[in-house]
């Protein structure tokens, strides 16, 4: 199961929208579902260093930074700033489910894909009914 939350976030929206501020870039969008036996989840990152991105998993918690720079000169005169720099996060909540040791990672074209797979305890598994010799009655067991 994968699970995302960010308590601040329309929060800063609407902040961001009044007030326009930038002093907290915008979450990263993202696209997330389930493919076979894998999660899969989409970032936008746009503009993003690939350098700057960092990926880690502490107690099933995903987080996400990246760092978008201005391409602008120090020195240079801004016409128009509506492009959000700076440092974006996200924390995505891994369910048991997922086997978290395992997670693929790529970035091409402004786009972070992060491969999960279903962990094999949490993966279907075929109960073996033995037969019934007429002595124990037919026992069921479960083979793991």
């Amino acid at each position: 199961m994968l699970m995302r939350t960010d308590p601040f976030r329309e929060f800063d929206r609407l902040a961001q929208q009044v007030f326009g501020s930038n002093s907290r870039p915008a979450v990263m969008p993202m696209d997330a579902y389930r493919s076979g036996e894998e999660f899969v989840v989409h970032f936008d990152l746009p503009g993003a260093d690939p350098e700057t991105i960092d990926l880690d998993v502490e107690r099933n918690v995903l987080n996400v930074r990246a760092e978008r720079r201005s391409p602008a000169p120090e020195d240079s005169e801004l016409i128009a700033d509506e492009r959000p720099t700076g440092t974006f996060t996200r924390q995505l909540f891994l369910g048991d489910t997922l086997d978290v040791d395992r997670v693929d990672a790529s970035y091409e074209a402004g786009v972070l894909t992060l491969r999960i797979p279903v962990a094999e305890k949490a993966k279907p598994r075929k109960i073996q009914i033995s037969g019934g010799d007429g002595e124990g009655g037919g026992r069921k067991q479960l083979d793991r």
